[in-house]
């Protein structure tokens, strides 16, 4: 939940977010060392349509219902008959085995979660089943959850499948403008927002963005600036190589996963690093890709980042999809599309306090609602 907060639609308002160790909330929260995670915090808008999760789809559900993860086999037969809710039941598993997300570096005293061998998941997931466990409330809500099964029957997936399952509840938004004029209602859309649907489709928009979530769930390589610290990838060590992590496939380089679209307006920064930090520039973006990667300008971003920009930019542009080629967009243009993205957004979604607790039974602190 410092990463994915109501108050900053279900994101944190920071380009890379800040894992176990920060301090603060929001745009605000950093660590005492500075560092970040690789990527930014994608936000969990309508993720029960999504069969491919996280920036490379590393989770993903085939179309028979089976989830794959980046654990392989270590995810039992019965922990995938846990998942209820396809791969989305499953995305909770795998932050809390992260060091830098959640799980904490090793040395840290009095964690023993820390103490793990990293390959180990199952060791992991049965070791915060154990913190559960240990307070009577979760136990109690776990029973109420999952009636007729003990709490020593369940596993992490159980809990990663609850998980999902208040995604999909609480987190599904689909009465918007554009929602509501597809449903037949002509006076749904403004002038404007009609304008910029037109302009929407008669663009290779539609192309990648479309379907449920204004995604077409598979993976691109839109020249996007590498920010932060990367994920270990190429000489640096602080690239990020994108779906090539999951397939190892060359040609997945620097691809990443096309961003849903609804309440895009509430959701910035955009791209997989957050090194966009406005919509319109992220539209602007799409015209003249080549030359706007080649004059980035990190200053936007909060200073810690602004010497992390990686020298990739033929590499990147190496692969562009071919979609991007000879993209111009006036500002007129851009202005139909920005009308179009306001009709993408749930006025729902626009204030989302009523999803934070005033407590949880571990009785750690609850982040603050939104003033």
């Amino acid at each position: 939940m410092t990463c994915h907060m109501p108050a900053y639609a279900t994101g944190d308002g920071k380009s890379l977010s800040v894992g176990e160790g920060g301090y603060g909330f929001g745009p605000h929260r950093e660590r005492p060392d500075g560092a970040f995670i690789p990527r930014n915090a994608p936000p969990m808008f309508n993720m029960g349509a999504m069969r491919n999760l996280f920036w490379d789809g590393r989770i993903a559900a085939n179309p028979h219902g089976k989830v794959s993860t980046p654990a392989g086999d270590q995810v039992t037969p019965k922990m995938q008959r846990a998942f209820e809710f396809g791969a989305i039941s499953a995305i909770g598993m795998f932050p809390p085995t992260s060091r830098v997300e959640m799980r904490g570096q090793l040395g840290d005293p009095g964690n023993e979660l820390a103490r793990i061998d990293d390959a180990d998941n199952p060791a992991i997931w049965a070791g915060i089943m154990k913190r559960l466990g240990d307070i009577r409330e979760y136990r109690d809500m776990f029973r109420d959850a999952y009636p007729g099964t003990r709490f020593e029957d369940l596993t992490f997936a159980n809990a990663s499948n609850a998980i999902g399952a208040f995604i999909v509840d609480k987190l599904t938004f689909d009465d918007t403008p554009w929602d509501r004029f597809l449903a037949g209602n002509d006076r749904a859309l403004s002038k404007k927002q009609l304008a910029g649907a037109q302009t929407f489709l008669s663009l290779k928009c539609a192309s990648c963005h479309n379907g449920a979530t204004f995604s077409d769930q598979e993976y691109h390589d839109v020249a996007v600036a590498q920010v932060g610290p990367g994920e270990g990838d190429g000489a640096s060590g602080h690239d990020d190589y994108g779906r090539m992590r999951v397939t190892g496939l060359a040609s997945d380089q620097y691809r990443f996963r096309t961003s849903p679209l609804r309440n895009v307006e509430l959701t910035a920064p955009y791209g997989h690093d957050g090194s966009t930090i406005s919509l319109r520039d992220f539209i602007e973006h799409y015209s003249d890709s080549d030359l706007k990667l080649k004059a980035y300008d990190p200053k936007s971003l909060e200073y810690r980042l602004w010497g992390t920009v990686q020298p990739t930019t033929d590499a990147l542009l190496a692969q562009r999809d071919t979609l991007l080629n000879g993209v111009v967009l006036t500002d007129s243009v851009v202005d139909n599309l920005m009308d179009y993205m306001s009709a993408l957004t749930d006025d729902a979604a626009r204030n989302l306090n009523h999803l934070v607790p005033d407590r949880v039974p571990s009785r750690l602190p609850v982040i603050p609602r939104r003033p």
